[in-house]
Protein backbone atom coordinates (compact mmCIF):
# COMPACT_ATOMS: atom_id res chain seq x y z
CA UNK A 1 0.00 0.00 0.00
CA UNK A 2 1.80 3.41 -0.80
CA UNK A 3 2.75 5.93 2.11
CA UNK A 4 0.25 8.27 1.35
CA UNK A 5 -2.33 5.85 1.43
CA UNK A 6 -1.63 4.79 4.97
CA UNK A 7 -1.26 7.88 6.35
CA UNK A 8 -4.59 9.46 5.11
CA UNK A 9 -6.11 6.25 7.17
CA UNK A 10 -4.21 6.84 9.91
CA UNK A 11 -5.05 10.59 10.23
CA UNK A 12 -8.33 9.51 10.26
CA UNK A 13 -8.64 6.97 12.17
CA UNK A 14 -6.76 9.24 14.98
CA UNK A 15 -9.71 12.03 14.10
CA UNK A 16 -11.84 9.54 15.25
CA UNK A 17 -10.09 8.14 18.25
CA UNK A 18 -7.76 10.62 19.66
CA UNK A 19 -8.11 14.30 20.56
CA UNK A 20 -5.91 16.51 19.27
CA UNK A 21 -4.46 17.78 22.41
CA UNK A 22 -3.25 13.29 23.34
CA UNK A 23 -2.29 13.32 20.07
CA UNK A 24 0.08 16.49 20.19
CA UNK A 25 1.26 15.12 23.79
CA UNK A 26 2.13 11.57 21.58
CA UNK A 27 4.20 13.15 19.17
CA UNK A 28 5.95 15.57 21.42
CA UNK A 29 7.16 12.20 23.26
CA UNK A 30 8.16 11.00 19.81
CA UNK A 31 9.90 13.99 18.55
CA UNK A 32 11.49 14.33 22.20
CA UNK A 33 13.01 10.60 21.53
CA UNK A 34 14.52 11.45 18.04
CA UNK A 35 15.46 14.17 19.47
CA UNK A 36 17.57 12.26 22.11
CA UNK A 37 18.93 9.41 19.40
CA UNK A 38 19.96 12.40 16.97
CA UNK A 39 22.17 13.95 20.08
CA UNK A 40 23.73 10.43 20.96
CA UNK A 41 24.50 10.02 17.33
CA UNK A 42 26.12 13.43 16.67
CA UNK A 43 28.53 12.51 19.52
CA UNK A 44 29.19 9.05 18.88
CA UNK A 45 30.06 10.12 15.22
CA UNK A 46 32.06 12.93 16.15
CA UNK A 47 33.67 10.94 19.36
CA UNK A 48 34.58 7.67 16.55
CA UNK A 49 36.28 10.55 13.73
CA UNK A 50 38.49 11.49 17.09
CA UNK A 51 39.35 8.16 17.94
CA UNK A 52 40.58 7.44 14.79
CA UNK A 53 42.38 10.45 14.46
CA UNK A 54 44.15 9.43 17.79
CA UNK A 55 44.71 5.79 16.96
CA UNK A 56 48.13 4.30 17.18
CA UNK A 57 49.21 4.52 13.92
CA UNK A 58 49.49 8.55 14.04
CA UNK A 59 49.30 8.94 17.33
CA UNK A 60 53.19 9.52 17.34
CA UNK A 61 52.98 12.28 15.08
CA UNK A 62 49.08 13.70 16.47
CA UNK A 63 50.61 17.35 17.11
CA UNK A 64 52.10 17.71 14.22
CA UNK A 65 48.72 16.68 12.55
CA UNK A 66 46.95 19.34 14.04
CA UNK A 67 47.91 21.38 11.48
CA UNK A 68 46.50 19.34 8.67
CA UNK A 69 43.46 17.62 10.19
CA UNK A 70 41.44 20.54 10.05
CA UNK A 71 41.98 21.21 6.50
CA UNK A 72 41.16 17.98 5.83
CA UNK A 73 37.25 17.88 8.08
CA UNK A 74 37.18 21.56 6.12
CA UNK A 75 37.51 20.17 2.33
CA UNK A 76 35.35 16.85 3.64
CA UNK A 77 32.49 19.38 4.75
CA UNK A 78 33.55 21.43 1.07
CA UNK A 79 33.09 18.40 -1.22
CA UNK A 80 29.61 17.04 0.99
CA UNK A 81 28.08 20.50 0.49
CA UNK A 82 28.83 21.41 -2.91
CA UNK A 83 28.51 17.30 -4.55
CA UNK A 84 26.32 15.84 -2.45
CA UNK A 85 23.89 18.30 -0.39
CA UNK A 86 24.20 21.38 -3.45
CA UNK A 87 23.98 23.54 -1.20
CA UNK A 88 24.81 25.73 2.02
CA UNK A 89 24.37 24.45 5.17
CA UNK A 90 23.47 27.36 7.36
CA UNK A 91 23.95 28.09 11.39
CA UNK A 92 21.50 26.14 12.91
CA UNK A 93 19.52 27.97 15.68
CA UNK A 94 19.63 31.08 13.78
CA UNK A 95 17.94 28.99 10.31
CA UNK A 96 15.44 27.40 13.01
CA UNK A 97 14.46 30.89 14.64
CA UNK A 98 14.10 32.38 10.70
CA UNK A 99 11.82 29.24 9.69
CA UNK A 100 9.78 30.15 12.77
CA UNK A 101 9.37 33.70 12.39
CA UNK A 102 9.21 33.83 8.12
CA UNK A 103 8.40 30.30 6.96
CA UNK A 104 5.06 29.69 9.31
CA UNK A 105 8.21 26.78 11.21
CA UNK A 106 8.12 25.02 7.60
CA UNK A 107 11.51 23.93 7.83
CA UNK A 108 13.48 21.89 4.74
CA UNK A 109 13.72 18.25 4.91
CA UNK A 110 17.58 18.13 3.50
CA UNK A 111 18.24 19.49 7.14
CA UNK A 112 17.62 16.53 8.92
CA UNK A 113 20.58 14.79 7.76
CA UNK A 114 23.01 17.72 6.52
CA UNK A 115 24.22 18.72 10.02
CA UNK A 116 23.85 15.35 11.18
CA UNK A 117 26.29 14.51 8.49
CA UNK A 118 28.74 17.95 8.30
CA UNK A 119 28.99 18.73 11.88
CA UNK A 120 30.65 15.84 13.27
CA UNK A 121 33.32 15.76 11.13
CA UNK A 122 33.83 19.55 11.05
CA UNK A 123 34.49 18.90 15.22
CA UNK A 124 35.95 15.51 14.97
CA UNK A 125 38.59 16.54 12.84
CA UNK A 126 39.23 19.08 15.00
CA UNK A 127 37.18 22.35 14.14
CA UNK A 128 36.92 24.34 16.89
CA UNK A 129 32.69 24.09 17.19
CA UNK A 130 30.40 22.47 19.26
CA UNK A 131 27.74 20.11 18.69
CA UNK A 132 24.70 21.77 20.19
CA UNK A 133 23.95 23.95 17.30
CA UNK A 134 23.65 21.21 14.79
CA UNK A 135 21.51 19.12 17.24
CA UNK A 136 19.21 21.44 17.56
CA UNK A 137 18.81 22.44 14.10
CA UNK A 138 18.58 18.59 12.84
CA UNK A 139 15.93 17.73 15.82
CA UNK A 140 14.12 21.01 14.75
CA UNK A 141 13.87 19.75 11.27
CA UNK A 142 12.08 16.03 12.52
CA UNK A 143 9.52 18.30 14.57
CA UNK A 144 8.72 20.24 11.92
CA UNK A 145 8.59 17.60 8.86
CA UNK A 146 6.71 15.29 11.53
CA UNK A 147 4.12 18.11 11.76
CA UNK A 148 3.86 18.76 8.48
CA UNK A 149 3.18 14.45 7.94
CA UNK A 150 0.56 14.95 10.41
CA UNK A 151 -1.02 17.60 9.25
CA UNK A 152 -0.51 19.91 12.42
CA UNK A 153 -1.62 23.91 12.79
CA UNK A 154 0.64 26.55 12.78
CA UNK A 155 0.62 27.15 16.32
CA UNK A 156 1.24 23.17 17.39
CA UNK A 157 4.50 23.19 14.43
CA UNK A 158 5.80 26.00 16.70
CA UNK A 159 5.61 23.78 19.92
CA UNK A 160 6.88 21.05 18.43
CA UNK A 161 10.25 22.76 16.96
CA UNK A 162 10.28 24.01 20.96
CA UNK A 163 10.07 20.45 22.02
CA UNK A 164 12.42 18.79 19.40
CA UNK A 165 15.09 22.07 21.01
CA UNK A 166 14.63 20.95 24.38
CA UNK A 167 15.20 17.40 23.96
CA UNK A 168 18.35 18.09 22.18
CA UNK A 169 20.03 20.43 25.00
CA UNK A 170 18.02 17.75 26.86
CA UNK A 171 20.14 15.38 25.64
CA UNK A 172 23.38 16.69 25.69
CA UNK A 173 23.62 17.50 28.58
CA UNK A 174 21.16 15.39 30.30
CA UNK A 175 19.67 18.99 32.30
CA UNK A 176 15.82 18.22 31.49
CA UNK A 177 14.44 21.60 33.24
CA UNK A 178 17.54 23.83 31.99
CA UNK A 179 16.71 22.44 28.54
CA UNK A 180 12.34 23.52 28.74
CA UNK A 181 13.89 27.08 29.84
CA UNK A 182 16.25 26.66 26.54
CA UNK A 183 13.35 26.48 24.52
CA UNK A 184 11.62 29.33 26.04
CA UNK A 185 14.06 31.81 26.15
CA UNK A 186 15.88 31.15 22.66
CA UNK A 187 12.59 30.35 20.82
CA UNK A 188 10.56 32.61 22.95
CA UNK A 189 8.03 30.23 23.20
CA UNK A 190 4.96 31.48 25.50
CA UNK A 191 5.20 28.98 28.80
CA UNK A 192 1.51 28.50 29.22
CA UNK A 193 0.24 25.35 30.56
CA UNK A 194 -0.69 23.67 26.72
CA UNK A 195 2.57 23.87 25.74
CA UNK A 196 4.58 23.20 29.39
CA UNK A 197 3.40 19.42 29.27
CA UNK A 198 4.62 18.84 25.80
CA UNK A 199 8.12 20.34 26.58
CA UNK A 200 7.95 18.25 29.81
CA UNK A 201 7.53 15.04 27.68
CA UNK A 202 9.71 15.86 25.40
CA UNK A 203 12.66 17.37 27.41
CA UNK A 204 12.37 13.76 29.43
CA UNK A 205 11.77 11.39 26.20
CA UNK A 206 15.45 12.71 24.70
CA UNK A 207 17.18 12.30 28.44
CA UNK A 208 15.74 9.17 28.52
CA UNK A 209 17.49 8.16 25.05
CA UNK A 210 20.50 9.77 26.18
CA UNK A 211 20.71 7.26 29.57
CA UNK A 212 19.49 4.33 27.73
CA UNK A 213 22.86 4.27 25.01
CA UNK A 214 25.28 6.38 27.22
CA UNK A 215 24.36 5.58 30.45
CA UNK A 216 24.49 8.34 33.88
CA UNK A 217 27.46 9.94 32.79
CA UNK A 218 27.54 13.72 31.48
CA UNK A 219 29.31 15.69 29.35
CA UNK A 220 30.33 18.20 32.52
CA UNK A 221 31.21 16.33 35.80
CA UNK A 222 31.11 18.18 38.75
CA UNK A 223 30.74 17.60 42.69
CA UNK A 224 30.54 20.55 44.83
CA UNK A 225 33.49 20.75 46.81
CA UNK A 226 33.28 24.37 48.31
CA UNK A 227 30.11 26.10 49.28
CA UNK A 228 29.69 29.23 48.61
CA UNK A 229 30.52 32.17 51.36
CA UNK A 230 29.55 35.55 51.71
CA UNK A 231 32.79 36.96 52.06
CA UNK A 232 33.88 36.24 47.98
CA UNK A 233 30.78 38.37 46.88
CA UNK A 234 32.96 41.33 45.56
CA UNK A 235 35.12 38.82 43.45
CA UNK A 236 32.23 36.94 42.04
CA UNK A 237 31.43 40.49 41.19
CA UNK A 238 34.52 40.84 39.94
CA UNK A 239 33.72 38.00 37.97
CA UNK A 240 30.49 38.89 36.46
CA UNK A 241 32.08 41.89 35.02
CA UNK A 242 34.93 40.10 33.32
CA UNK A 243 32.77 37.53 31.49
CA UNK A 244 30.30 40.69 30.52
CA UNK A 245 33.96 41.99 28.87
CA UNK A 246 34.45 38.59 27.05
CA UNK A 247 31.07 38.22 26.22
CA UNK A 248 31.09 41.12 24.39
CA UNK A 249 34.63 40.45 22.69
CA UNK A 250 33.34 36.98 21.77
CA UNK A 251 30.42 38.24 19.88
CA UNK A 252 32.25 41.50 18.18
CA UNK A 253 35.09 39.09 17.15
CA UNK A 254 32.76 36.67 15.63
CA UNK A 255 31.36 39.41 13.15
CA UNK A 256 34.43 40.58 12.79
CA UNK A 257 36.03 37.56 11.40
CA UNK A 258 32.83 36.67 9.20
CA UNK A 259 32.94 40.12 7.65
CA UNK A 260 36.61 39.69 7.06
CA UNK A 261 36.34 35.93 5.36
CA UNK A 262 33.23 37.53 3.36
CA UNK A 263 36.19 39.37 1.05
CA UNK A 264 37.42 35.99 -0.44
CA UNK A 265 34.33 35.25 -2.94
CA UNK A 266 36.18 31.87 -3.52
CA UNK A 267 35.07 29.25 -0.95
CA UNK A 268 38.06 27.63 -1.90
CA UNK A 269 40.31 30.42 -0.63
CA UNK A 270 38.21 30.93 2.44
CA UNK A 271 38.48 27.26 3.25
CA UNK A 272 42.39 27.30 2.19
CA UNK A 273 43.29 30.25 4.55
CA UNK A 274 40.85 29.11 7.48
CA UNK A 275 42.17 26.00 7.57
CA UNK A 276 45.76 27.03 7.86
CA UNK A 277 44.58 29.71 10.43
CA UNK A 278 42.57 26.77 12.74
CA UNK A 279 46.22 24.84 11.97
CA UNK A 280 48.34 27.37 13.52
CA UNK A 281 46.34 27.68 16.18
CA UNK A 282 45.65 24.14 16.89
CA UNK A 283 49.65 23.63 16.72
CA UNK A 284 50.05 26.37 19.68
CA UNK A 285 46.78 25.77 21.48
CA UNK A 286 45.53 22.02 21.54
CA UNK A 287 42.81 22.21 24.12
CA UNK A 288 41.43 24.57 21.24
CA UNK A 289 40.95 21.31 19.41
CA UNK A 290 37.68 20.21 18.67
CA UNK A 291 34.37 20.68 21.32
CA UNK A 292 36.94 21.13 24.14
CA UNK A 293 35.07 18.63 26.76
CA UNK A 294 38.23 17.50 28.51
CA UNK A 295 39.59 20.97 29.48
CA UNK A 296 36.31 21.97 30.89
CA UNK A 297 36.50 18.85 32.91
CA UNK A 298 40.05 19.04 34.08
CA UNK A 299 39.97 22.46 35.11
CA UNK A 300 36.87 21.67 37.15
CA UNK A 301 38.64 18.27 38.40
CA UNK A 302 41.77 21.37 39.12
CA UNK A 303 44.16 19.60 36.88
CA UNK A 304 45.26 22.37 34.80
CA UNK A 305 48.16 20.46 33.43
CA UNK A 306 45.70 17.69 31.77
CA UNK A 307 43.58 20.68 30.71
CA UNK A 308 46.32 22.20 28.99
CA UNK A 309 47.41 19.03 26.83
CA UNK A 310 50.93 19.10 25.20
CA UNK A 311 52.00 22.41 24.05
CA UNK A 312 55.02 23.81 22.77
CA UNK A 313 55.74 25.47 26.61
CA UNK A 314 55.51 22.21 28.78
CA UNK A 315 58.48 22.89 30.31
CA UNK A 316 57.41 26.05 31.55
CA UNK A 317 53.96 24.69 33.33
CA UNK A 318 55.74 24.31 36.69
CA UNK A 319 55.33 28.26 36.91
CA UNK A 320 51.78 29.21 37.55
CA UNK A 321 52.09 32.37 35.99
CA UNK A 322 52.79 30.27 32.64
CA UNK A 323 49.68 28.35 33.01
CA UNK A 324 47.52 31.35 33.61
CA UNK A 325 49.05 32.87 30.49
CA UNK A 326 48.43 29.86 28.68
CA UNK A 327 44.56 29.83 29.99
CA UNK A 328 44.30 33.26 28.81
CA UNK A 329 45.44 32.54 25.33
CA UNK A 330 43.02 29.94 25.54
CA UNK A 331 40.39 32.17 26.70
CA UNK A 332 41.24 34.97 23.74
CA UNK A 333 41.85 32.64 21.10
CA UNK A 334 38.39 30.34 21.57
CA UNK A 335 36.47 32.93 19.81
CA UNK A 336 38.63 33.50 17.11
CA UNK A 337 39.60 29.53 16.59
CA UNK A 338 35.56 28.82 16.19
CA UNK A 339 34.56 31.49 14.05
CA UNK A 340 37.44 30.94 11.34
CA UNK A 341 36.23 27.47 11.38
CA UNK A 342 32.73 28.63 10.35
CA UNK A 343 33.70 31.46 8.24
CA UNK A 344 35.96 28.52 6.52
CA UNK A 345 32.88 26.72 5.71
CA UNK A 346 32.82 24.44 8.59
CA UNK A 347 29.59 23.29 10.39
CA UNK A 348 28.73 23.36 14.07
CA UNK A 349 27.68 25.47 16.95
CA UNK A 350 28.26 28.16 19.59
CA UNK A 351 26.56 27.01 22.73
CA UNK A 352 29.76 24.57 23.82
CA UNK A 353 32.41 27.23 22.74
CA UNK A 354 30.49 29.61 25.32
CA UNK A 355 31.48 27.12 27.98
CA UNK A 356 35.08 26.53 26.76
CA UNK A 357 35.73 29.82 27.11
CA UNK A 358 34.02 30.92 30.08
CA UNK A 359 35.21 28.13 32.19
CA UNK A 360 38.95 29.27 31.12
CA UNK A 361 38.00 32.84 31.90
CA UNK A 362 36.81 31.77 35.81
CA UNK A 363 39.83 29.39 36.39
CA UNK A 364 42.40 32.12 35.10
CA UNK A 365 40.48 35.03 37.23
CA UNK A 366 40.69 32.48 40.39
CA UNK A 367 44.61 31.22 39.99
CA UNK A 368 45.28 35.34 39.48
CA UNK A 369 43.18 35.82 42.67
CA UNK A 370 44.89 33.14 44.70
CA UNK A 371 48.30 33.54 43.52
CA UNK A 372 48.49 37.21 43.21
CA UNK A 373 49.78 37.16 47.04
CA UNK A 374 47.39 39.24 49.19
CA UNK A 375 46.60 35.90 50.73
CA UNK A 376 43.42 35.61 48.95
CA UNK A 377 41.81 31.88 48.53
CA UNK A 378 38.92 30.93 46.20
CA UNK A 379 37.43 27.99 44.73
CA UNK A 380 38.85 27.58 41.77
CA UNK A 381 36.70 24.86 40.54
CA UNK A 382 33.57 27.20 41.31
CA UNK A 383 34.82 30.15 39.82
CA UNK A 384 35.31 27.34 36.72
CA UNK A 385 31.80 26.49 36.84
CA UNK A 386 30.34 29.82 37.35
CA UNK A 387 32.31 31.67 34.39
CA UNK A 388 30.54 29.58 32.38
CA UNK A 389 27.08 30.85 33.36
CA UNK A 390 28.58 34.18 32.32
CA UNK A 391 29.79 33.55 29.16
CA UNK A 392 26.89 31.87 28.03
CA UNK A 393 24.22 34.51 29.56
CA UNK A 394 26.64 37.37 27.53
CA UNK A 395 26.77 35.45 24.75
CA UNK A 396 23.97 34.11 23.93
CA UNK A 397 21.39 36.24 25.67
CA UNK A 398 20.24 33.50 27.50
CA UNK A 399 20.54 34.17 31.66
CA UNK A 400 17.77 31.85 32.94
CA UNK A 401 19.24 29.06 30.95
CA UNK A 402 22.30 29.79 31.82
CA UNK A 403 22.05 29.25 35.40
CA UNK A 404 19.47 26.48 35.69
CA UNK A 405 21.84 24.42 33.48
CA UNK A 406 24.89 25.06 35.82
CA UNK A 407 22.21 24.46 38.77
CA UNK A 408 21.02 21.29 37.68
CA UNK A 409 25.20 20.25 36.53
CA UNK A 410 25.79 20.48 40.22
CA UNK A 411 22.94 18.26 41.19
CA UNK A 412 21.99 21.21 43.50
CA UNK A 413 21.18 24.77 44.27
CA UNK A 414 24.44 26.04 46.90
CA UNK A 415 25.65 27.79 44.10
CA UNK A 416 22.38 29.69 43.57
CA UNK A 417 23.47 33.06 44.85
CA UNK A 418 27.04 33.49 42.68
CA UNK A 419 25.58 32.40 39.88
CA UNK A 420 22.91 35.13 39.54
CA UNK A 421 25.07 37.59 40.32
CA UNK A 422 27.30 36.40 37.63
CA UNK A 423 24.87 36.01 35.27
CA UNK A 424 22.95 39.32 35.45
CA UNK A 425 25.78 41.43 35.52
CA UNK A 426 27.51 39.90 32.19
CA UNK A 427 24.27 39.93 30.58
CA UNK A 428 23.18 43.58 31.88
CA UNK A 429 26.69 44.20 30.24
CA UNK A 430 26.83 42.75 27.34
CA UNK A 431 23.23 43.65 26.27
CA UNK A 432 23.64 47.27 26.72
CA UNK A 433 26.84 46.99 24.21
CA UNK A 434 25.68 43.82 22.36
CA UNK A 435 21.73 44.17 21.86
CA UNK A 436 21.25 40.72 20.00
CA UNK A 437 23.15 37.73 20.24
CA UNK A 438 24.77 35.92 17.35
CA UNK A 439 21.79 34.06 16.87
CA UNK A 440 19.19 36.56 16.43
CA UNK A 441 21.66 39.82 15.07
CA UNK A 442 21.19 38.96 11.69
CA UNK A 443 17.47 38.67 11.96
CA UNK A 444 16.58 41.22 14.34
CA UNK A 445 18.58 43.71 11.34
CA UNK A 446 15.82 42.42 8.79
CA UNK A 447 13.08 42.99 11.17
CA UNK A 448 12.55 38.87 11.05
CA UNK A 449 13.40 38.29 14.59
CA UNK A 450 10.69 36.26 16.44
CA UNK A 451 9.93 37.71 20.68
CA UNK A 452 7.50 37.07 22.55
CA UNK A 453 5.17 40.25 21.63
CA UNK A 454 2.52 38.87 19.95
CA UNK A 455 1.46 41.49 17.70
CA UNK A 456 4.78 41.87 16.19
CA UNK A 457 5.39 38.30 15.67
CA UNK A 458 1.85 37.91 14.16
CA UNK A 459 3.10 41.03 11.59
CA UNK A 460 6.25 39.01 11.08
CA UNK A 461 5.02 35.54 10.29
CA UNK A 462 2.73 37.44 7.52
CA UNK A 463 3.39 36.77 3.59
CA UNK A 464 3.87 39.77 1.71
CA UNK A 465 3.38 37.96 -1.47
CA UNK A 466 0.21 36.82 -0.57
CA UNK A 467 -0.88 40.69 0.89
CA UNK A 468 0.21 42.59 -3.04
CA UNK A 469 -2.24 43.08 -5.78
CA UNK A 470 -0.67 43.42 -8.97
CA UNK A 471 -4.46 43.93 -10.73
CA UNK A 472 -3.63 47.81 -10.46
CA UNK A 473 -4.08 49.12 -14.61
CA UNK A 474 -0.14 51.31 -15.29
CA UNK A 475 -0.52 54.35 -16.80
CA UNK A 476 2.66 55.31 -19.09
CA UNK A 477 3.90 58.68 -18.19
CA UNK A 478 3.42 60.02 -21.78
CA UNK A 479 -0.06 58.86 -21.84
CA UNK A 480 -3.00 61.82 -22.30
CA UNK A 481 -6.55 62.38 -20.62
CA UNK A 482 -7.97 59.83 -22.97
CA UNK A 483 -5.70 57.56 -23.00
CA UNK A 484 -5.93 57.51 -18.99
CA UNK A 485 -9.94 56.64 -19.65
CA UNK A 486 -9.33 54.22 -22.80
CA UNK A 487 -6.27 52.21 -21.27
CA UNK A 488 -6.99 52.63 -17.51
CA UNK A 489 -10.01 53.75 -16.22
CA UNK A 490 -12.80 51.61 -19.28
CA UNK A 491 -10.51 48.30 -18.38
CA UNK A 492 -9.82 48.70 -14.29
CA UNK A 493 -12.53 48.38 -10.84
CA UNK A 494 -10.12 50.11 -9.47
CA UNK A 495 -9.85 54.14 -8.46
CA UNK A 496 -5.95 53.91 -8.42
CA UNK A 497 -3.69 54.20 -10.86
CA UNK A 498 0.32 53.88 -11.13
CA UNK A 499 1.47 56.10 -13.22
CA UNK A 500 4.96 54.42 -14.53
CA UNK A 501 8.15 55.07 -16.91
CA UNK A 502 9.26 53.05 -20.16
CA UNK A 503 11.39 51.44 -17.37
CA UNK A 504 8.74 50.59 -15.03
CA UNK A 505 9.87 53.01 -12.27
CA UNK A 506 7.17 54.26 -9.94
CA UNK A 507 6.70 58.34 -10.37
CA UNK A 508 3.74 58.85 -8.97
CA UNK A 509 -0.10 57.90 -8.58
CA UNK A 510 -3.81 59.53 -10.38
CA UNK A 511 -6.87 58.84 -8.53
CA UNK A 512 -9.91 58.78 -10.10
CA UNK A 513 -11.35 61.70 -8.14
CA UNK A 514 -8.45 63.87 -9.94
CA UNK A 515 -10.01 63.15 -13.32
CA UNK A 516 -13.75 62.64 -12.48
CA UNK A 517 -14.58 66.44 -12.96
CA UNK A 518 -12.94 66.61 -16.34
CA UNK A 519 -13.41 63.03 -17.79
CA UNK A 520 -16.52 63.80 -19.95
CA UNK A 521 -14.42 67.04 -21.31
CA UNK A 522 -13.68 65.45 -24.94
CA UNK A 523 -11.57 68.63 -25.62
CA UNK A 524 -9.03 68.05 -23.37
CA UNK A 525 -8.13 64.68 -23.84
CA UNK A 526 -5.68 65.25 -26.07
CA UNK A 527 -4.08 67.93 -24.51
CA UNK A 528 -4.10 67.37 -20.67
CA UNK A 529 -1.19 64.87 -19.60
CA UNK A 530 -0.43 62.77 -17.42
CA UNK A 531 2.43 64.88 -15.92
CA UNK A 532 -0.19 67.32 -15.11
CA UNK A 533 -2.75 65.25 -13.01
CA UNK A 534 -0.84 62.64 -11.41
CA UNK A 535 1.30 63.30 -8.05
CA UNK A 536 3.36 61.33 -5.33
CA UNK A 537 1.63 58.82 -2.95
CA UNK A 538 0.99 59.24 0.76
CA UNK A 539 4.14 56.76 1.18
CA UNK A 540 5.60 53.49 -0.92
CA UNK A 541 6.48 50.33 0.18
CA UNK A 542 10.22 49.08 -0.45
CA UNK A 543 9.75 45.60 -0.96
CA UNK A 544 13.11 44.01 0.03
CA UNK A 545 13.67 45.92 2.91
CA UNK A 546 10.22 47.35 4.73
CA UNK A 547 8.96 44.94 7.56
CA UNK A 548 5.85 44.25 8.03
CA UNK A 549 5.79 46.22 10.94
CA UNK A 550 7.67 49.37 9.19
CA UNK A 551 4.38 48.86 6.05
CA UNK A 552 1.50 48.84 9.07
CA UNK A 553 3.17 52.23 10.56
CA UNK A 554 3.02 53.94 7.02
CA UNK A 555 -0.52 53.47 6.82
CA UNK A 556 -1.11 54.65 10.26
CA UNK A 557 0.84 58.02 9.52
CA UNK A 558 -0.04 58.51 5.94
CA UNK A 559 -3.73 57.61 6.34
CA UNK A 560 -3.64 55.76 3.19
CA UNK A 561 -6.16 53.16 2.34
CA UNK A 562 -3.20 51.86 -0.73
CA UNK A 563 -0.11 51.88 -1.27
CA UNK A 564 2.29 51.52 -3.85
CA UNK A 565 4.89 48.86 -3.52
CA UNK A 566 8.76 49.19 -5.21
CA UNK A 567 10.74 45.80 -5.72
CA UNK A 568 14.00 46.57 -7.36
CA UNK A 569 13.28 49.92 -7.65
CA UNK A 570 10.38 49.28 -10.01
CA UNK A 571 6.84 49.22 -9.28
CA UNK A 572 5.47 45.92 -8.19
CA UNK A 573 1.78 46.39 -6.97
CA UNK A 574 -0.26 48.24 -4.32
CA UNK A 575 -0.91 46.79 -0.97
CA UNK A 576 -4.45 47.29 0.46
CA UNK A 577 -5.03 48.47 3.92
CA UNK A 578 -7.92 46.25 4.13
CA UNK A 579 -6.62 43.29 2.83
CA UNK A 580 -3.46 43.63 5.20
CA UNK A 581 -5.66 43.78 8.52
CA UNK A 582 -7.72 40.87 7.02
CA UNK A 583 -4.56 39.12 6.51
CA UNK A 584 -3.37 40.24 10.03
CA UNK A 585 -6.40 38.93 11.80
CA UNK A 586 -6.35 35.35 10.16
CA UNK A 587 -2.91 34.99 11.38
CA UNK A 588 -3.55 36.49 14.83
CA UNK A 589 -6.26 33.40 15.15
CA UNK A 590 -3.74 30.69 13.41
CA UNK A 591 -1.26 31.26 15.98
CA UNK A 592 -2.98 31.73 19.06
CA UNK A 593 -5.78 29.43 19.13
Amino acid sequence: MPQSKILTRFLIWKYKHISERNFVYILSVFVGLLAGLVTVTLKNITYFIQSLLEGKFIKDYQTTLYFIFPIIGLLLVFLFQKYILKRQISHGITSTLFAISKRNGIIERFKIFASLIAAPITAGFGGSVGLQGPAVSTASAIGSNLSQAFHVDTKTRMLLIGCAAAGAMSSMFKAPIAAIIFAVEIFTLDLAFTSLIPLLLASVSAVIMSYLFQGTDVLLGFELQDKFEIKDIHFYVFLGLMTGIASIYFTKMYFFITQFFKRFSNSVHRLVIGGVAIGMMLYFIPPLYGEGYNLINNLLDGNHIAALGETPFDEHLDNIWVVILLLMGVVIFKAIAMTTTFAAGGVGGIFIPTLFMGSALGNVIAKVINNIGFGFQVSESNFTLIGMTGLMAGVLHAPLTAIFLIAEITGGYELFVPLMIVTAISFAITKYFVPNSIYTSELAKKGQLITHNKDKNVLMMMNLDKIIETNFKKISVDANLGEILKNGVAKSTRNIFPIVNDENEFLGIILLDDIRNIMFETNLYETTMVSDLMHSAPDVIDYDNDSMEQIMKKFRYSGAWNLPVIKDNKYYGFISKSKLLTVYRRKLIEVTH
